[in-house]
Order: structure tokens, then sequence, then C-alpha cells
């Protein structure tokens, strides 16, 4: 049954009078399974009452029977936990996350089925056909053909303008995609929407950082603007400090110094030495994150550093040998470690001499340099060739593609 053959149906009494009609249902979310119908908001002589789903009778396409004399005559008033299917669902944005890539869909028609003896939301319709037959008068609706539609168990729902509904609601099935996949549902979405979904995932503050890595600079501009300066550096101090550094650097400068001030005194630390580097340089495109190890160094030692690490596991392809000074003798693959014998010295796991370019090499060279050597990162070294960060094939590729690389499939289905 759809929702659009319920609303605006007439209120019957036990004998089938009509009292008033119906003007929106009401369910519970849930972290799974299809949400029960719990109540009807009706309208009855120019009053808004609430009608428990326990004095209903019979729920069918144009009427609504109780089961009993007795009404409430009290205002409705919503309940913690509540929500209204017209008012907060239909119509708006959801995130259909078995899609691939996931997609924001538009909830035009809210589909019922009757499971264990009531009603439950089972699902969406998004095509722009459950739209007309929407606004069509009821008698017309008929010539409309149903379209599959979309399981409501695959769609993420998102009621940012009800508090206590979208506290009720894990976003677990938000939370399980990639950060990338996230930012893509962000820009696409309307700022109101994007501010949903970024609230959705601020229950995870790295999950929110990570999102925040994934965002164009507009979006990450746009979602900063209103926000508190602590809240700004909050997010910041969880990005990797080259991300961090190419937000930081877009916000005005009188805003960076205070959000600086407010970062952890490592972070600002590397933060505002990478700030030193023109962007478009290896200074610039460089991580701090990464780990050397002494040559005199065993491969057993460096395995404990690696998993004792907070660094991305995709980010530790290599683990770099210096000598005292920091002067950078040569890489070792992380593979080369877990095949090597325990106790040998990481000097001599050493392939080749090292490969690496200077804190001023353009983006060019750097490409041509990975290319070159088949590398995952580039070791950057300073002018007295001391280690002072690496360059990753992700952060090259993501300047070399076309602008708007992400959009070129779109993740909208209106």
């Amino acid at each position: 049954m759809h929702l659009s053959a319920v609303l605006g149906s007439a209120l019957l009494d036990k004998a089938g009078e009509k009292l008033g009609r119906v003007e929106d249902l009401i369910v519970r979310l849930a972290d799974g399974g299809y949400p029960p119908v719990t109540g009807l908001k009706v309208r009855i002589g120019g009053r808004d009452l609430f009608v428990p789903v326990a004095q209903i009778a019979t729920l069918t396409p144009g009427a609504a029977r109780l089961s009993g004399q007795k009404l409430s005559l009290g205002r409705f008033e919503r309940r913690a936990g509540e929500v209204l299917l017209r008012e907060d669902v239909l119509g708006r944005k959801l995130v259909d996350v078995e899609a691939e890539p996931p997609s924001l869909v538009s909830a035009h028609e809210i589909e019922l089925a009757s499971i264990d003896g009531w009603w439950r939301v089972v699902g969406v319709d998004a095509s722009p056909s459950a739209q007309l037959r929407r606004t069509l008068p009821r008698a017309l609706r008929r010539l409309i053909a149903d379209r599959p539609f979309l399981d409501w168990t695959d769609l993420e729902p998102f009621v940012g303008h009800v508090p206590s509904a979208r506290l009720r609601f894990s976003h677990r099935k938000l939370a399980n995609l990639h950060p990338a996949e996230i930012a893509d549902l962000v820009e696409a979405a309307s700022h109101a929407e994007g501010e949903e979904i970024i609230e959705a995932v601020r229950q995870d503050r790295e999950l929110e950082a990570d999102v925040f890595e994934e965002l164009d600079e507009h979006h990450q501009l746009e979602f900063i603007r209103e926000r508190p300066d602590q809240q700004v550096a909050a997010v910041i101090s969880r990005m990797a400090p080259d991300d961090a550094v190419d937000l930081i650097g877009e916000i005005d400068q009188e805003r960076r110094m205070r959000i600086l001030a407010l970062l952890p005194a490592v972070h600002r630390k590397q933060i505002e030495a990478l700030l030193g580097y023109n962007p478009s340089t290896a200074g610039g495109l460089m991580s701090v994150e990464l780990i050397s190890m002494r040559g005199d160094a065993t491969a057993s030692a460096a395995l404990e550093t690696v998993r004792a690490s907070p660094i991305a596991a995709g980010a530790l392809v290599y683990v770099y040998v210096c000598d005292e000074e920091s002067h950078l003798l040569g890489a070792v693959p992380a593979v080369a470690l877990i095949r090597s014998e325990p106790d040998a010295a990481m000097a001599d796991l050493i392939e080749h001499e090292p490969v690496s370019v200077d804190t001023d090499a353009d983006l060019p060279e750097v490409a041509r340099t990975m290319t070159d050597y088949n590398l995952m990162a580039l070791p950057v070294i300073d002018e007295e060739r001391r280690l002072v960060g690496v360059v990753t094939v992700d952060d090259v590729l993501e300047l070399t593609l076309p602008a708007g690389w992400r959009r070129r499939y779109g993740v909208a289905s209106d």
C-alpha cells in the first residue's frame, strides 16, 4: 500500500461514520528491519490528535477505522523517537547504501506492507512516476503503474531536523561506507542534506575527520564556515597533517592563527612546518607520517614499530632507513620485512640506492620519478639530504586527474 493512498483518508468510527481525516503516519525507526506504524496523526474539528495503533481496527486506502468509541482529544505532540512519514521522510533524500556507488535517492513514495498483522514501512519508490502519482487526484492514481521500490533495509534515512529521532538511530549503515563514498554523497547533496550526513557520522570522530579529508576544498570550507573554532580544531587535529595543511591553508589568516593555537602541540608543529612549503612542490604535497629506522636496527624491531604505529595501513608501504643525522640511506618494502629473517639488519635489506626528490621538486618531476621506479611512496629530502616527508601515489593522482573526476559517474539518482 502506498503512503499517498492513506494520507487524506477518512477517519471512521466503529460504526463507519466519518470523524476526520488522516494527516500522517507515525513510525519508530530502528537499527534493523522494517519500522512499524505506531499510530496516526489525525485532524478532527480543526485539531491535530494522536491515535495509537491499538485503537485502529483497519487501515486501508481511503479509510482508517477505529476499533472502539473512545478517543483522546488531547492535541498531538511528537514524542521522543517518533518519525512522521509525510513530514519527515516523504520527498526527502535518503542514501541507498547498497547501490554501486552509494547514491542519494528521493522518497517520492513510501511503501507499506502488512507484516505479522500490522503495517510496516518496507521501501521507497524513487521513480519520477511515483512523484507524478502522488500529485494526481486519488481517482486517477491507478493509471500510473507501480515500479519496483528500494528495500527500506538498504536505505539510510536522514531526519536531522527531528533531534529525538536522530538520537534513536545509529547510522551504522552509513558508517560502513568508505569515507570517500560518504564525501561523494555530501558533495552531491544540498547544503542542508550534507550537514545531516556529516552530523550522522560525527558520532565517530575519526570517521568525521576521514570524510573531511576526502571532501573537495569548496565543501570543506562550506562546512567549517559556521562551526566554532574549537570544533574545527578538533576535526583538523584528527586529519593527516598533509590534508590538514590543505584545509587550513585556505582559511583566512586571522582565523587560521586561532585554530592553530587550539591544536595539540605536535600536530601544530607538523602543520606549521608544512605551511612553509609551496603547495605545488613535493614539500607541499608530502606527508610527515612515516617510519624511519637506523641501519643497525633489526627487521623484527621495524615490524614491531609498524605494528605500534597509528599511521594508516595504506601509507605504510615502506620503512625508511636513515643514519644518526636523519640522512636517507634507502627504503625497505614492508613485504621485504615480513619475508626477512627477524635478526636481519635494516641496512642489509636495502635493495638499491635511495630514490628521492627535493622539497622544491614540482608535480611532473614527482610523478615521473614515481613512475620510473614503480613507487607507491616517494621520500622527500631537504638540502642536507635529511628525510623530511613522503609523497604517496594517491596525492599525485588527485592532482593529475581532471577536476571533478568523482562526479564522472555521479551519486544522485533523481
